[in-house]
């Protein structure tokens, strides 16, 4: 069961995948390179690099952000220009195609707009939109974001650890998880009409996944922002798991002992884990999750590129799943 519309993504045949000794000898290279003095002039060159294409398109409200500090938070790759960013998108209140989100989210009203925090918190609360602006200082994070389908980004974000607002609402020892829940408004959102999900989207994090630095709450790109269809006015971004996991245009936030059933998972739960972490050694039913092709690149003759363990994000955040069965636990 998958109701996606977009056929871009070419199966692989076996001879097309980079064999995984090969880039995790390169991944062990580079973190040696890193370790010494020639690395880390490097790695200065490269950020420097990375962040001088950062630039405010000009479209949107700005929203600065301070470089983060966060460990792993700044990849060093090439940006995905903002046009792509923002023209090939998965938003499927707003049309199943990839080019839908942008023709049709001009519907949806930002403000005002509340997101509720409840559950099994101390300190339940209904927050305005731009009182969660200023919850915490802005950061501009560059994420790589991969896509199951086997397509990726890499975006500059504008926001703060969501973990800051957990923090502020003081959890109780009964909340394992974290639930988001979407707007599924039809008046503005022609998609939520069709039977392609059950709506509310839902999605949902363990509580360490949540707290851990790098789950950003997030409210811009590129120094503006959020478009609408790029989930205005405050979605999540988890960088090591799968796109579909960051629930966009927020509505409420809430803490549950159980395990959310999330919307991609009640629709096929074959296909669709609730961990949803970006894993090339497991692929999907219908296609390999080795590879993966960079939207903005190359044109018609893009390469593929291999998949990284974690998105890249292994070091930061693989410590979360020790001891875990990744083929069971997808």
């Amino acid at each position: 069961m998958h109701f996606l519309k977009d056929r871009g993504y070419v199966h692989l045949a076996g001879s097309e995948i980079t064999p995984r000794r090969l880039y995790e000898g390169r991944r062990e290279m580079l973190r040696s390179l890193a370790a010494g003095a020639g690395g880390i002039a490097l790695a200065t060159w490269a950020s420097r690099d990375a962040l001088a294409e950062v630039s405010r398109p000009g479209k949107l409200t700005a929203l600065p952000g301070a470089r983060s500090s966060v460990a792993g938070a700044m990849t060093l790759e090439k940006l995905t220009p903002y046009a792509d960013a923002t023209s090939y998108n998965n938003y499927y209140e707003f049309g199943t195609d990839k080019s839908d989100p942008a023709r049709n989210a001009g519907t949806l009203k930002t403000r005002p707009w509340t997101v509720s925090v409840e559950g099994e918190i101390k300190k339940p609360k209904v927050y305005d939109i731009d009182e969660l602006l200023k919850l915490s200082a802005m950061e501009e994070r560059v994420y790589r974001m991969r896509c199951v389908e086997g397509w990726s980004m890499v975006i500059p974000w504008v926001g703060y650890s969501l973990a800051e607002l957990i923090k502020r609402v003081e959890p109780t020892g009964n909340a394992k998880y974290v639930e988001f829940t979407t707007l599924a408004d039809r008046s503005m959102m022609p998609g939520v009409g069709s039977r392609v999900l059950e709506w509310p989207y839902i999605e949902g994090l363990r509580m360490d996944e949540a707290m851990h630095p790098l789950a950003l709450l997030t409210f811009g790109i590129y120094g503006e922002v959020l478009p609408n269809q790029n989930g205005a006015p405050v979605r999540a971004v988890v960088p090591w798991k799968y796109g579909f996991k960051s629930g966009k245009s927020i509505v409420r936030i809430r803490f549950v002992e159980k395990e959310p059933r999330t919307s991609w998972n009640k629709a096929a739960s074959s296909e669709y884990g609730f961990y949803s972490n970006v894993n090339p050694n497991v692929d999907h039913p219908r296609w390999s999750q080795a590879t993966e092709r960079r939207i903005g690149e190359d044109g018609l003759f893009q390469k593929k590129r291999a998949t990284l363990m974690f998105n890249g994000y292994e070091a930061q955040v693989g410590q979360l799943y020790a001891g875990m069965d990744l083929k069971k636990f997808f």
